[in-house]
């Protein structure tokens, strides 16, 4: 309430104040720009939409469909019953941070078993049409800032896991794996029952659990969709697009567009951009045309080299898909510790994701259709070893590439698959734990001599580790003004 009185409510005033606009002020619903952020960028002339999150305003999840211009939300479910905030309370049980850390949880699941099922059937009912009421007496968050109170702990059978605690026991790996088989079931009724009472067969999705890729691979396998879109920036990022596509093809009638094209709207640097940034940190480097720099890349993967890739510009959306990324090779059974320990310096259970060349995912994977935004978890294919990204249930979240997504990085896996007959690749975020993804040229530099990493392509310039002096780095920090 305090940011509503303080900023929302006076909305129109701050913005003549600060940018001297005086039109009119739009607002819309904030579920409703989710479902618009999805609708309206999916490329679909008709779909039903599921929109599921913690909250805004008062509502939780929503659900509705869409055809040509106009969406029109059907139903909704209200706060305090969450489906979002559900799952963040287990993220804080289970020792991790609420509304940062909760892919954590989604990735410590598989480590465990589905014991605590029955236990969080007395905190959530969840109807055949995948609605759901919460036991609101076991949680605080409608009175306080708190997640849950003592009664949680109770029917958990051991207090929370202390925020940041390295030890993690079978209990918590069991309670993580509970939770997650409670939101696949919930998102797949939810799903089914959307299809079934709006009569479409494609399903669009939105909202911050739609970034569970985990329960994204039930939903596309089990609600009986013809396919299902979910926007790369599924969370609060996407609402703000949204909203302008809910103004644009909704009240001004606009003519809609295609699928939205590939993510990379963010921030990117000339090759001369690059180059000064370089040549101020004291960089050793190479510039090297095209064909030499994805040949030479694509050898220092396969000899099991880390390599950073900053490439363009930087991917929207919570997930590294090609631009600001950490490379390795999946087949190396030894990688995911290198890169886990020594480059993003994080919990051992997390997994790594593959990016594989799209014709080929099929044939490594189980499953028939793109995953461009790194958004569906698929099993690996029977017979395929990929070690390093092969997470302990033998799943993957798999991200697929063509040459008109991105041609270079399309280009690097096409020349990695040339020199070893695989066209799967790792990718992981270029940043180390408790930090964003690197953005500028400066930031990779710096990542890249505070790790272990062994190489890395910044735009045509190639650095090895083995090059840069010891005090490369201090003269780094001293000339971008760090400490």
């Amino acid at each position: 309430m305090p940011a509503w009185f303080s900023t929302r409510l006076r909305l129109p005033k701050a913005l003549k104040k600060e940018m001297n606009y005086t039109g009119p002020v739009l607002y819309s619903e904030h579920h409703l720009s989710h479902a618009a952020s999805s609708f309206f960028t999916s490329g679909w002339d008709e779909a039903a939409v599921l929109t599921v999150d913690g909250v805004g305003e008062w509502s939780t999840a929503s659900w509705g469909v869409g055809k040509g211009n106009k969406l029109e939300l059907l139903g909704e479910i209200k706060f305090p019953h969450s489906l979002g905030l559900l799952y963040s309370a287990f993220t804080w049980y289970c020792g991790f941070k609420v509304n940062s850390a909760e892919y954590k949880l989604m990735g410590l699941a598989p480590y465990g078993e589905p014991k605590f099922v029955d236990q969080i059937r007395e905190l959530i009912e969840i109807a055949p049409d995948g609605s759901f009421n919460l036991d609101i007496e076991h949680f605080d968050f409608v009175k306080g800032t708190g997640m849950f109170n003592e009664k949680f702990e109770e029917v958990m059978g051991r207090p929370k896991r202390p925020l940041g605690d390295s030890e993690m026991d079978e209990h918590y790996k069991n309670v993580a794996r509970s939770i997650q088989e409670i939101t696949n079931e919930c998102m797949v009724k939810m799903a089914k029952s959307v299809l079934e009472k709006t009569g479409q067969t494609k399903l669009c999705m939105a909202g911050g659990v739609a970034l569970n890729c985990v329960a994204n691979g039930h939903v596309l396998r089990q609600s009986g969709a013809e396919d299902i879109f979910i926007h790369p920036a599924a969370g609060d990022a996407g609402g703000a697009v949204g909203a302008a596509y809910l103004l644009w093809n909704s009240i001004l009638d606009k003519p809609r567009t295609e699928r939205m094209p590939p993510p990379y709207l963010g921030p990117g640097y000339t090759d001369e951009e690059i180059r000064e940034a370089l040549d101020a940190a004291g960089a050793v480097y190479r510039c090297l045309p095209k064909d030499a720099l994805l040949g030479e890349v694509a050898g220092l993967i396969d000899s099991a080299h880390v390599v950073g890739w900053y490439q363009g510009r930087m991917e929207w959306g919570p997930r590294a898909l090609g631009h600001r990324t950490i490379l390795g090779d999946p087949r190396n059974p030894e990688m995911r510790d290198i890169i886990n320990m020594k480059i993003k310096m994080r919990e051992g259970f997390r997994p790594f994701a593959p990016t594989i060349l799209e014709e080929h995912v099929s044939d490594y994977f189980v499953i028939d259709r793109p995953s461009p935004y790194m958004l569906l978890v698929a099993d690996v294919a029977e017979g395929i070893e990929l070690p390093a990204i092969t997470h302990v249930d033998n799943s993957a979240r798999v991200q697929t590439i063509t040459r008109e997504q991105d041609e270079l990085y399309y280009d690097l896996i096409t020349e990695f698959k040339n020199q070893t007959s695989c066209p799967v690749i790792i990718n992981t975020s270029m940043n180390v734990r408790g930090e964003p993804i690197v953005n500028t040229p400066e930031d990779a530099w710096l990542c890249f001599m505070r790790t272990h990493m062994d190489a890395i392509a910044i735009g045509p310039y190639l650095l090895l580790k083995s090059d840069q002096r010891a005090l490369d780095l201090l003269s780094a920090e001293e000339a971008f003004g760090l400490d």
